[in-house]
């Protein structure tokens, strides 16, 4: 039977018990920060001789030298050739469907004139070169190829790098395939906080990128956050989420199952129902230990339904929107009637998977948008990964003369009151009458 804690929103210190279900600490301990900073100073001293060694100690096997890191362009082509035609079908189907809602967010330049000719407006060029981290230790994600390379191709960018770890000198095929497909730029076998070293300050082999993409384990999450302002990182991420508000109308298998497919990912994901149907929970409760039993990463769901899985009773559909939105949480299914009339009253949530047909992993694998979502709450404020975060802004200034003597006086007015001399007189050595 399985072990999940079932709670309800009229119990008494439920806030509290929400809140402990979902603390997460993001942040490694002394002895993870202490391991990563000192591999990030060894790569930044020793460049591909400190890469080649950890390869060895870490993905245990040995690289004759530095040019066996690279996976050349022809052995991506290869995997795309060889896998079988169910997958090169499957994943050329996702990819176009993830470029084509990728191409929607394309931000373009813009720019306007004023009445006196100053122009103002906004350039946006594409970051130039990015490096993209595909896990590669407990499983292999050519989906996570798909979802942040192909962003970045629609954006422009004008250099993909990847890194991958092989443990043992494994390559895995479809990955190598999605990074064909994905047009790719290069490839290297080498991973952990190394690899992400090896990205943010560059070594002999490896070049320096202007941004570092992609999930990874705490050791790759935490030299993500170390590297941040040497170079941009797109988020770093918590364990996988799921919450599934339902009616009680949808199939409980189908929710259940909703259930187990964030908690097979990895012992710390976390699963949760919110329905205001008593029986309803009853039911899936019922079926999830029907269930369990059945499923290959039985250990692994057990866990973490136990450790933070929850299934709540709630009073209505609305007081599940109001503790959704005090979760934030990653992926949010609304398997309800009318799925429209409640994503309005939905303020955080990474993405909204609505109506009982539309399953979470659609969106992980082919829907189109991107699966690279806020965890932990960070969806209060932050977004799905996407174009605009491969593309910068620019702020135009073209200032008329006629501009100049009007915004001169505004701005050395301002500057004089701040005491800052220099300013002023910059804008007024401008003046038409000095």
């Amino acid at each position: 039977m399985a072990d999940i804690a079932q709670l309800s929103t009229t119990d008494t210190g439920f806030q509290q018990r929400l809140e402990q279900l979902l603390a997460w600490e993001s942040v490694s301990d002394g002895g993870v920060n202490q391991t990563v900073n000192d591999i990030i100073v060894d790569i930044r001293s020793r460049g591909d001789d400190a890469l080649l060694e950890y390869t060895s100690r870490f993905d245990g096997w040995d690289a004759r030298g530095a040019a066996d890191l690279e996976i050349p362009a022809a052995r991506l082509a290869q995997a795309w050739s060889c896998i079988p035609e169910d997958q090169r079908q499957a994943l050329a189907h996702a990819a176009e469907r993830v470029r084509i809602y990728h191409e929607k967010q394309k931000t373009e330049s813009w720019s306007y004139t004023e009445e006196d000719g100053t122009l103002l407006g906004q350039q946006v060029t594409a970051i130039e070169r990015v490096g993209l981290y595909v896990p590669g230790g407990k499983a292999a994600y050519p989906s996570s190829v798909l979802m942040n390379a192909l962003p970045a191709k629609v954006a422009g960018v004008q250099e993909l790098i990847m890194v991958v770890p092989t443990p043992g000198g494994e390559l895995n095929e479809l990955v190598l395939a999605a990074a064909h497909l994905c047009g790719v730029d290069r490839v290297f076998a080498v991973g952990g906080a190394q690899a992400v070293a090896a990205l943010a300050y560059g070594t002999e082999s490896i070049p320096p990128v202007d941004k570092v993409v992609g999930p990874g384990n705490i050791y790759v999450a935490t030299a993500k956050r170390a590297v941040f302002g040497q170079v941009g990182i797109d988020m770093v991420a918590g364990p996988s989420e799921i919450l599934v508000i339902c009616d009680g109308k949808t199939n409980p298998d189908w929710v259940a199952m909703d259930l187990f497919s964030q908690a097979e990912h990895d012992e710390d994901a976390q699963s949760i129902l919110l329905c205001p149907d008593k029986v309803f929970v009853a039911q899936v409760k019922a079926n999830i230990d029907r269930l369990l039993p059945t499923m290959e990463r039985e250990p692994i769901i057990a866990t973490a339904l136990k450790d933070r899985g929850a299934l709540i009773h709630c009073r209505d559909l609305d007081e599940a929107c109001e503790v959704s939105n005090f979760i934030a949480p990653e992926h949010l299914e609304l398997s309800v009637d009318n799925p429209q009339a409640l994503a309005p009253k939905i303020r955080h949530a990474g993405a909204i998977f609505m109506g009982r047909y539309t399953s979470e992993p659609l969106g992980d694998y082919c829907a189109g948008p991107n699966h690279v979502l806020p965890t932990s709450r960070t969806a209060r404020f932050s977004s799905p990964l996407g174009v605009y975060d491969f593309q910068k802004r620019s702020s135009l200034i073209m200032v008329s003369e006629t501009g100049s003597d009007t915004l001169g006086k505004t701005a050395s007015v301002l500057a004089r009151g701040e005491g800052l001399t220099a300013h002023a007189r910059s804008a007024e050595y401008r003046f038409k009458d000095k």
